[in-house]
């Protein structure tokens, strides 16, 4: 009986030794962690709703984690002290096996290296062309592809063809391959890269909120071995296509310009795989740079869908050193600093009253697009970081919307479902977005 109750006592003891010492040290948390400028600013809460007085601080481990919807602290930390946020060891490794080393997921003299090389291959001639043509043609193609759901009345995921069009596009324009095929519905090798990109992505994004990932990948359970063979599949096309491109430019015996970026880093013409209608080619072909320009208004409204819908809804940087943010508040070396873009886009205090509100008017004047602040609006990232592929972006948003809208009328399949987000890196509806398309000479 004595060795029974000894034991409970030592229980309770370890127990109120480890919540008393919790105690202590949130404590000292929370008072060092207050901001100078605002002795009431308490850093710890329990819902995300005080991100409406702009900045919160939640705790773990070690450290701190900040979330800020104030545009001011955004251009703090992306572009002011650039220099003092990095992505973090724990971000780094995070992403490592999906991104490897490449530019989105590296720092420091490896990113500027790979930034110089390609913002030169952005800012060429060639590449605005040659993108432009695949978007076009890739367009056209999606008109085939949605008039078979049109006349069949049956709808399809517009999220799923939209994702399979940037995908085939990027794939020509970087590598200037068309093995990928994945707007062919027969294609084995399309399919399955597709499935593993998005698997790919689930299973990374889980590792940010899963403590245990790493034992899951050392026993190569769940989604760590999800993760593995989604990226052995994602590797296993790529390489070969870099193999294939290789070989090309060793027997390639001409000096043509070459188009796609992976020639340029280290030609071939677009062709259509489908039968293309007169009236299609020909309007598609009328898309030309200055038509593209005069499209103010979609131009608005495709700013307007990403300041409400940002491709990545949250994304963070740690700080190096001690630093205080620009509404006060102090950041500990280590502190990891999220920037909530999808939150931002919704604040009253940085769009107004009508922030919720679908509304392109906002970014016109007098008839023209009129850019706000990028650190107001960061769904391409802001500062030294900012997305080289903006403007590529909105090229490929602007043709095959222009080429969509003008064909057909679209509506949702079911206008009573509730959309649902689905973790991911990236900004995903969960089951997809089903609509009808209703060709424009319908009446």
């Amino acid at each position: 009986m004595e060795e029974i109750l000894a034991t409970i006592a030592i229980a309770l003891a370890a127990t109120i030794f480890i919540v008393l010492s919790f105690s202590i040290y949130l404590t000292i948390r929370i008072f060092t962690g207050k901001s100078i400028r605002n002795k009431a600013y308490s850093p710890v809460h329990a819902t995300v709703f005080d991100l409406l007085f702009h900045s919160q601080e939640f705790l773990s481990p070690g450290q701190s984690e900040i979330f800020t919807a104030d545009a001011r602290n955004v251009e703090h930390i992306l572009k002011t002290r650039f220099d003092n946020y990095s992505k973090g060891h724990s971000s780094r490794e995070n992403l490592a096996d999906l991104l490897g080393h490449g530019i989105f997921a590296v720092d420091g003299d490896k990113w500027r290296q790979q930034r110089k090389l390609a913002s030169f291959e952005f800012s060429t001639r060639v590449l605005r062309d040659f993108s432009c043509s695949v978007f076009r043609t890739n367009a056209c193609k999606h008109v085939g592809f949605v008039s078979e759901f049109a006349l069949s009345g049956k709808s399809f995921d517009a999220q799923d063809m939209l994702m399979r069009y940037t995908l085939e596009s990027i794939f020509k324009v970087g590598f200037g391959a068309q093995q990928l095929k994945c707007l062919d519905k027969f294609s084995k090798e399309g399919e399955e890269f597709v499935e593993g990109f998005d698997e790919g992505n689930v299973a990374t994004s889980l590792r940010f909120i899963d403590p245990l990932w790493k034992l899951k990948r050392f026993l190569n359970i769940g989604s760590q071995a999800r993760l593995k063979k989604s990226i052995a599949t994602i590797d296993k096309f790529v390489y070969r296509l870099i193999t294939t491109k290789r070989k090309e430019l060793g027997r390639e015996q001409n000096t043509a310009v070459r188009e796609d970026i992976l020639s340029r880093f280290l030609v071939e013409n677009v062709t259509s795989s489908h039968e293309r209608t007169t009236d299609v080619n020909g309007f598609v072909q009328s898309i030309n740079e200055e038509a593209l320009d005069q499209m103010q208004y979609l131009h608005a409204a495709l700013s307007e869908t990403l300041r409400l819908y940002p491709p990545v809804p949250v994304d963070m940087r740690c700080a190096e050193n001690d630093d205080i943010l620009a509404d006060g508040h102090r950041v500990k070396r280590g502190d990891n600093v999220y920037y909530l873009a999808y939150a931002m886009g919704r604040m009253t205090y940085v769009w107004g009253q009508d922030a919720e509100e679908f509304k392109p008017e906002r970014w016109l004047k007098d008839g023209g697009f009129q850019p706000e602040s990028p650190f107001k609006f960061i769904s391409f990232h802001a500062g030294p970081r900012i997305c080289l592929g903006k403007d590529f972006a909105y090229r490929q948003m602007k043709i095959v919307s222009m080429v969509l809208l003008h064909f057909f009328r679209f509506k949702m399949a079911d206008e009573k479902s509730n959309v649902r987000y689905k973790r991911m890196l990236t900004l995903h509806i969960e089951g997809g977005l089903h609509l009808h398309a209703i060709p424009r000479t319908s009446t």
